[in-house]
């Protein structure tokens, strides 16, 4: 049987994902990665890690190398298209109501 995690020497295990992502947006992704000698999930790991932090993901002297990099791969610099649709409080709204059904169970779980 084929195992889906690996570990790191470092104690991290990582675990295979099958992701949906716009198309274009993965080539602008691996183009990144490949400039910055970094396997894709290297720098997925790392954007979402920033991203969490609240850091900016690339320094400011990257974006116009990035946004070169959009252009070529047809997508518009400035614009959210092919973005999945909701906004950020939907975001914000969803994760309330899964962080308030997660605390309910968890106090039942406690009543016991």
């Amino acid at each position: 049987m084929r195992s889906d995690t690996t570990a790191a020497p470092n104690g991290i295990e990582r675990v295979q994902t099958g992701v949906r992502m716009e198309k274009r947006l993965v080539k602008v992704l691996r183009a990144v990665a490949e400039l910055r000698d970094l396997a894709l999930g290297e720098l997925l790991e790392k954007l979402v890690h920033d991203a969490f932090a609240g850091r900016p993901a690339f320094e400011e002297s990257a974006l116009p190398s990035i946004r070169a990099l959009m252009r070529i791969y047809g997508m518009d610099p400035g614009s959210r298209a092919g973005a999945p649709s909701g906004s950020r409080r939907g975001w914000q709204r969803a994760e309330t109501g899964r962080s308030d059904r997660l605390q309910r169970a968890g106090s039942r779980g406690r009543s016991r």
